[in-house]
């Protein structure tokens, strides 16, 4: 499980939307028994952890929910990075087309590379804000509806995208700059159709190059450069202009684009995955489900298998077939030291022949029981496995996670039954304490488990 607060946060939402159609009860239960692990083994019980924990009990075949989503969102930020490489060399190609006849216009690229700011900006503030501007484009990816969690962090994502094609529309023009440069004569110049003094235009692109002019001055243009390559529409004196000032515009051309175009649009990339991270993080720290969690995790719980707490009466057996008698099985596991001190008359085959797990066993020595036992499994006809538990006790959340563990690594064909075992002062489990173990039966997969008393005789559990 990786801590990546995103990844953890989409898992962690499907989770909870799967536990929406849980009992109370049955969560409570398990996720005491998890904190309760984590407190044995002495480590704390994060959400990390907790999805390991999920992901072991749901087992193989259980992808992550942030999987299939996080691979959508890396191949549509991957067409638009692929497209924003393509236009990119088409506009920088289009800016600067020359064919002799006129100078390349250093104010239109001026104009583009503010405009290419300007959308670098807007993309950002419009995810910061929440506001989706593409959610047009959404319906043409065709996006599938999605939870509210997912719904929120929609227009980071998109903004993610744009800023990923901004940036390699940005680096594909640059190397299409300097290209073009080595390998034609570009002529520059400059012009528009407003009334400019070269006092004040150059008084501009100083002001645009000054981030770079105590690195490389030769990029910061100078008056000369300003006013030798003025040109206009028609007019007189324009052949009298040195021709090789017109090429010594590329430098501050360069400069101006990986300033102002490139560089805006790797921070805002950087700081889109950052906003991402932390609104993520924001998010999985007030999910109510983490809270309701966090309670389970930090309360004790006792299912007394009745739905009515506070009226005094213990509740009737669920309506159907009784327990039946325990049938002819060699392989038995006492849970939480349910065989202790002594087994029953039914069960005296068993002494000393059954596998421990639960109490104080650690979840190493449980998952080693569930192998070994699986081992014994793995043949046409599998015995079912005895379950000895101790009947005076409610079923726990640690017994129902064992069981969905040996759900998921044993056959599909294995059983298990339940034997409740009476109090060492009784000779046989009450009818009323039978109760909440044939409830905990029916909350298991259905035909895993049944429930069978120690009578004294051995039958087959009736199918």
């Amino acid at each position: 499980m990786t801590p990546h607060p995103l990844r953890l946060l989409l898992d962690f939402d499907q989770r909870a939307q799967r536990d929406g159609e849980q009992p109370p009860d049955v969560l409570h239960r398990r996720d005491r028994r998890f904190a309760l692990d984590c407190q044995q083994r002495g480590v704390q019980p994060t959400l990390e952890r907790w999805l390991t924990h999920q992901e072991r009990l749901s087992g193989p075949g259980a992808a992550p929910a942030s999987q299939r989503l996080l691979r959508r969102w890396r191949g549509i930020t991957a067409g638009f990075a692929g497209a924003g490489a393509v236009l990119g060399i088409v506009a920088m190609a289009g800016l600067l087309f020359y064919d002799g006849s006129q100078r390349i216009n250093v104010t239109v690229i001026l104009a583009f590379v503010l405009l290419q700011l300007a959308l670098a900006l807007a993309t950002t503030l419009q995810a910061v804000i929440g506001w989706q501007p593409w959610r047009w484009l959404g319906r043409r990816l065709r996006l599938p509806d999605a939870p509210p969690v997912h719904a929120r962090l929609r227009p980071l994502f998109m903004a993610r995208a744009a800023q990923a094609g901004g940036t390699a529309f940005a680096l594909s023009a640059l190397a299409t700059l300097l290209i073009l440069v080595v390998v034609e004569d570009l002529a520059f110049g400059w012009s528009s159709t407003l009334t400019l003094a070269s006092d004040r235009y150059l008084a501009l692109v100083r002001a645009l190059a000054s981030p770079w002019g105590w690195l490389w001055p030769q990029a910061v243009p100078t008056r000369e450069l300003v006013e030798g390559t003025r040109f206009f529409r028609a007019g007189p004196g324009q052949e009298a202009t040195d021709p090789a000032l017109w090429g010594q515009w590329w430098p501050f051309v360069t400069l101006l684009w990986c300033t102002w175009v490139l560089l805006p649009r790797l921070s805002l990339l950087v700081f889109s995955h950052w906003l991402l991270r932390w609104r993520a993080s924001g998010l999985l720290a007030r999910h109510p489900a983490r809270q309701a969690l966090l309670r389970r995790m930090a309360n004790p719980t006792i299912d007394s298998g009745h739905d009515q707490a506070g009226d005094g009466l213990l509740p009737e057996p669920p309506a159907g077939r009784s327990p039946g008698p325990v049938p002819a099985s060699d392989l038995a596991i006492a849970w939480a030291g349910a065989a202790e001190p002594r087994l029953p008359s039914a069960l005296a085959r068993l002494d000393g022949r059954y596998y421990r797990a639960g109490g104080r066993a650690s979840l190493a020595e449980d998952d080693a029981v569930l192998a070994e036992v699986g081992t014994r499994l793995d043949v046409a006809a599998p015995p079912p496995v005895l379950i000895l538990t101790r009947g005076w006790e409610p079923p726990t959340g640690e017994l129902q996670d064992f069981l969905l563990a040996a759900r998921a690594q044993w056959p599909g064909s294995a059983r298990v039954v339940l034997v409740p075992l009476a109090d060492p002062s009784e000779p046989a489990p009450g009818q009323r304490w039978l109760a909440p173990w044939q409830r905990f039966a029916e909350r298991l997969p259905t035909g895993f488990a049944t429930v069978a008393v120690a009578t004294g005789d051995t039958a087959t559990v009736p199918e």
